[in-house]
């Protein structure tokens, strides 16, 4: 169970609403963590919340749009009375998969925007106040897609290695300051956001995990930064770093184009 004396009182989850990030939300409840939950659409992040409530913490839900360049001063504003000892950055969707040549470079800044600088807004903002404390942990939620390039993904899949990267060095400089820094490795995951796409989560050689699954392993291992490839995909993260990056590319390519409709 997540250390409520270290991690606690209070639990902030950038993207709770949905898939992992509810699964976080439920989890972290069910041990005693209030939480704030952020998320776009209110619906999803009202039911949520409204479940986590029954489990008998307290619960704020913020409906924020994060490529907002202003809100991340109002979920300090709105939390500066909050004793915040765990942050979990989940909110990290590619919101543009196009080809880069033929996309105006405003659609590809709204993923920087939230996969990068959303996220150090936001570890800044509560990572000092926890390293003031002397004690928290932050966890952001990656992907497999930050091993190798991928089609129509080339701003994605850099942001998410710089989200790495950063992580192992956030770590090193936080150890000290006993707060915690964990980048969670995701692989295929089945959540809503996913199927809405229309991935084909039958195809073969595909390993598809569940979010309950990810997030209680996310849960078990923040301590063992600074970094956790989660469900069973360290095998495949491990081969993608290999140094021959265009056999990489081309081989993570193909079994993409299988999952993924339209991929050529």
């Amino acid at each position: 169970m997540t250390d409520l004396a270290k991690y606690g009182p209070w639990a902030v989850i950038a993207g709770g609403s949905e898939g992992v990030g509810a699964e976080f939300a439920r989890q972290l409840a069910t041990a005693g963590f209030n939480l704030v939950l952020i998320a776009r659409k209110p619906g999803p992040l009202t039911d949520t919340a409204d479940q986590c409530r029954e489990l008998g913490v307290e619960v704020r839900a913020m409906s924020v749009d994060l490529l907002d360049p202003q809100s991340v001063s109002r979920i300090a504003e709105d939390t500066a009375d909050l004793d915040v000892g765990l942050l979990i950055y989940n909110a990290g969707a590619s919101t543009c998969n196009e080809l880069f040549l033929d996309t105006d470079l405003a659609e590809f800044q709204k993923v920087t925007d939230l996969n990068v600088t959303r996220m150090l807004e936001m570890v800044q903002h509560y990572g000092r106040l926890m390293a003031d404390r002397g004690r928290g942990g932050i966890m952001i939620v990656g992907s497999l897609s930050g091993y190798m390039g991928a089609w129509r993904h080339s701003i994605y899949a850099g942001a998410k290695a710089f989200s790495r990267m950063f992580a192992e060095s956030l770590w090193l400089e936080l150890r000290e300051r006993n707060v915690d820094v964990l980048e969670l490795v995701l692989g295929v995951t089945r959540t809503p956001a996913m199927e809405r796409v229309g991935l084909n989560f039958d195809a073969p050689g595909i390993l598809v995990n569940e979010p309950a699954e990810v997030a209680a392993e996310g849960l078990a291992h923040l301590a063992d930064g600074p970094v956790w490839v989660a469900g069973g995909n360290a095998d495949r993260a491990e081969a993608n770093s290999a140094p021959d990056r265009s056999r990489v590319v081309l081989e993570t390519h193909r079994a993409i184009a299988a999952l993924i409709a339209g991929a050529h």
